[in-house]
């Protein structure tokens, strides 16, 4: 055993991957359909830490894979993240957050009643809600290192402990959620017979067709056309309505007439169909609507498939690298349309390392800018403010030349790349300290720390489950980012395989640093008054 120790301790990097392989290995293990899945990552990281104390990689190893999840997160996230801010979800989820994380710190700062000191009491807040921006301004506010023994110990708890939260959680309230069914395009060919509808132009129509159907194109005389907002009905022309539910197509089938199908696919001469990818810089970042085509290209849209989901063409819809767009077009233009769109499969797995440096670069200055607080001092926002500048910047999308957004396929590599190296280097390097302080620091401070993490991730759920009702994948997404470290947010995508954990997360990880920073500056700015 010893040999097997050494070796570790002198090839830190096999010790990273065998963490890593270990760690989905165990991941993989199904408990009554439930997997730790990248969280096991972590339970491996700390044995092989406890068992080889030095065969930890650098700090600065497991920060870049902290960074380049962060960055993924906020990327993809950015649009939906400013949605739920001005959300009525939105606000009742920060508000959840925000009352979990201040009760968590008045108990925290409670104990100080029974004899823990207050850098105890906030490096249990800080380690409870694994906030390394809290630490780091209770350190250097209180001019001591004190504040990391107990920090230590329950960071730990902080990551583990509301993993088995939220498994306790979902079996006692017995959620089964299934990942949702892609969408798929649907399109019916629907013969106009409502005599209400005739005169009417495509945009008077479409305000009156179920929300979600869209007329992509019109047969009328034998011929196949695509047709502008003015375009006026007349009787017996045929309607190609596209929906992503089927039952959308027959209200619309209803309303305007009977279904004729074949009628415009069986004859392609003037529309064809085409599929291209979305690879050219020009187009990337774009809304639908922006969009000029060639000069006398006769084209349109008829829908964008992006991951396993189609979405309608609507006209503030932004293209995104990967994208496969759905064209309506005469056979002549084909290949124009192909240079247009750039139509590269090698494109769809290309991102910008100038914009991914610019984004990471800006980010991580705004990070360690101190911003000043009247009476408290000042603190900065570390990565959190990574997260912030990358969220604006996926809701910006593209600025002229740079192209923010990257293919979904490259997003999901880099940041799940990135999660996994965190997971496993803090593993290893939190192992020894875990066992050396559990040895040492008594069954008292780990009682008070799990009281801690139990109030922050106790009163959240109550928060948000039984007060504001909220979905229950919305609702771990919240705890994720309350208590803000990433394995615990890789454990929810597995019970609730929905976006809304990491739509919660990219919205509730920021704020929540900044109010558990403001609340270290002031309880140390009162305890020492």
């Amino acid at each position: 055993m010893d040999a097997v120790r050494t070796f570790l301790e002198n090839q830190s990097l096999f010790a990273l991957f065998l963490t890593i392989a270990l760690g989905y290995l165990i991941g993989e293990i199904n408990i009554k359909g439930v997997a730790l899945g990248s969280g096991a990552v972590l339970f491996v990281g700390l044995a092989i830490g406890a068992f080889a104390p030095k065969s930890a990689p650098p700090a600065l190893l497991g920060t870049l894979g902290l960074l380049l999840f962060l960055y993924g997160i906020g990327i993809q996230y950015g649009a939906q993240f400013f949605r739920g801010l001005t959300s009525r979800d939105g606000m009742k989820a920060n508000a959840a957050a925000c009352i979990g994380v201040i009760a968590s710190g008045l108990v925290a700062c409670a104990f100080i009643r029974f004899g823990i000191k207050l850098a105890d009491s906030l490096g249990m807040f800080a380690g409870s809600g694994t906030s390394t921006a809290s630490l780091q301004v209770a350190i250097a506010s209180m001019k001591n290192n004190d504040a990391a023994v107990a920090y230590s110990v329950t960071y730990p708890f902080g990551v583990a402990g509301p993993i088995l939260f939220v498994y306790v959680l979902n079996v006692a309230l017995k959620v089964k959620i299934q990942k949702p069914a892609a969408k798929m395009l649907e399109t019916a060919e629907i013969a106009l017979r409502n005599e209400n509808l005739f005169g009417l132009n495509i945009s008077q129509l479409a305000s009156r067709l179920p929300s979600g159907v869209a007329i992509a194109a019109v047969r009328r005389a034998h011929q196949n056309r695509l047709p502008s907002a003015d375009f006026t009905l007349r009787a017996d022309d045929v309607l190609l309505a596209t929906a992503t539910d089927r039952r959308l197509l027959d209200e619309a089938t209803a309303l305007c007439g009977e279904l004729q199908p074949g009628r415009m696919a069986s004859d392609r001469e003037d529309l064809d169909y085409m599929r291209v990818f979305v690879s050219n810089p020009s187009v990337v970042g774009m809304a639908l609507g922006d969009i000029r085509f060639p000069e006398g290209a006769n084209c349109s849209i008829a829908h964008v498939r992006r991951g396993d989901a189609d979405m309608l063409s609507t006209p503030d819809l932004i293209l995104e690298a990967g994208d496969r767009v759905g064209l309506l077009v005469n056979r002549v233009h084909q290949a124009t349309m192909r240079t247009f769109f750039g139509d590269s499969i090698k494109g769809t797995a290309d991102l910008s390392f100038i914009c991914l440096g610019i984004g990471a670069a800006l980010g991580l200055l705004v990070g360690a800018i101190p911003l000043p607080v009247p009476g408290l001092g000042a603190f900065s926002l570390g990565l959190a403010a990574l997260l912030l500048v990358a969220l604006c910047l996926g809701k910006a999308r593209r600025n002229g030349p740079f192209v923010w957004v990257m293919p979904l396929s490259a997003n999901l590599v880099l940041r799940n790349l990135g999660l996994t190296i965190f997971l496993a280097q803090v593993g290893i390097s939190c192992g020894p300290k875990f066992v050396a302080t559990v040895a040492t620091a008594g069954p008292l401070l780990l009682l008070y720390g799990a009281i801690t993490l139990l109030v922050l991730v106790g009163v959240t759920a109550v928060c948000c489950l039984w007060i504001f009702r909220l979905p229950f994948d919305t609702s771990v997404g919240v705890i994720c980012g309350a208590t803000g470290n990433p394995a615990i947010l890789a454990f929810a995508n597995r019970v609730a395989p929905t976006d809304q954990p990491d739509i919660m997360y990219a919205m509730i990880f920021p704020s929540m640093t900044i109010v558990k920073v403001l609340f270290v500056q002031m309880a140390i700015s009162l305890g020492a008054g």
